[in-house]
């Protein structure tokens, strides 16, 4: 059985001067960092990852505006929206994620837990299913 994709509510602090979020690994953030990239000026028609990945985990914060991810388990689907800074996705490894409906104004953060590795990437859907020994 596949581990589940979960959101994560990050302790904000702050006043009237506004906010800081603090991310640490192995606190706020479930692994050990070692990959941090960011998605940005993505059209609202664009669907980015489409991919599921053998090893890494990740979590996804949207840093300004919004967008949807969707989780593919293989016998399921669900969509997270992601809309507040203080707010993150973790995706375990092996579930097929897409990032849907960018805002114009989207700074989607990525945190990972493995440095960029093409081959542990699946970029086909029914060779993910394959891996994960779903029929479709």
């Amino acid at each position: 059985m596949l581990e589940q994709a979960k959101l994560i509510e990050f302790i904000q602090r702050g006043d009237e001067s506004g906010y800081l979020v603090a991310l640490e690994s192995n606190k706020e953030i479930p692994f050990e960092m070692k990959r941090v990239f960011y998605i940005y000026g993505t059209a609202e028609d664009v669907v980015r990852g489409q991919h599921s990945n053998r090893k890494s985990e990740f979590v996804l914060v949207n840093l300004a505006g919004s967008s949807k991810v969707k989780v593919d388990y293989g016998d399921k689907e669900e969509i997270y929206l992601l809309d507040k800074p203080n707010k993150g996705l973790y995706i375990p490894r092996m579930l097929w994620k897409d990032m849907y409906d960018f805002s114009s104004d989207a700074v989607l953060l990525v945190l990972s837990n493995e440095p960029y590795d093409a081959d542990e990437y699946i970029r086909d859907k029914q060779e993910y299913y394959k891996e994960i020994g779903v029929l479709k």
